[in-house]
């Protein structure tokens, strides 16, 4: 996606040491193994939905849990394995998975109340309980932007990938 807004260098420091946080304490980098959309991979998807949810929130001046934010958005899609293959295991994959990647990101790292919220329920409205934080509401929008924009084009997020080194 073409960014229309980049992150200062100062905001795009925190972004990316979050991001190496949490890859240092779970198994974020094996979402690189899964396929989300087209042909990008759910790492690919989740960083760009933590990436454009934290350049909305500076674009609009939103305020919010921005450290909560952008590691909710990192973990929304944890769910580790490949939904693709035909298994019982992740049968309906859309309504099951936010809470399989809530368990995980439990399972593997401590997480507070408003990044819980944003794993949990970003997937509404096809899961029928709303997000209660902002963080979460914003999440829940993006991810469905990068979404369809996955769906419609080959090109990954070459930006994203360099900044992150993956």
């Amino acid at each position: 996606m073409k960014s229309i807004v980049k992150l200062k260098k100062e905001r795009e420091d925190f972004f990316v040491h979050l991001y190496y946080e949490l890859k240092a304490s779970t198994k974020i980098e094996t979402m690189k193994e899964y396929v989300q959309h087209g042909e990008t991979t759910c790492l690919e998807h989740s960083i760009a939905v933590a990436y454009y949810s934290y350049c909305l929130v500076q674009l609009l001046h939103i305020r919010c849990d921005e450290r909560s934010l952008v590691r909710g958005a990192l973990l929304h899609d944890y769910f580790l394995y490949d939904w693709h293959v035909k298994d019982k295991s992740h049968s309906l994959h859309g309504f099951y998975h936010a809470a399989r990647s809530l368990n995980n990101a439990k399972r593997d790292t401590d997480i507070n109340a408003i990044e819980a919220d944003m794993i949990k329920h970003h997937m509404f409205p096809l899961n029928i309980s709303p997000p209660r934080t902002r963080e979460a509401i914003i999440i829940c929008l993006i991810d469905k932007v990068c979404s369809i924009y996955e769906l419609r084009r080959k090109r990954r997020y070459a930006m994203l990938s360099q900044l992150l080194a993956i």
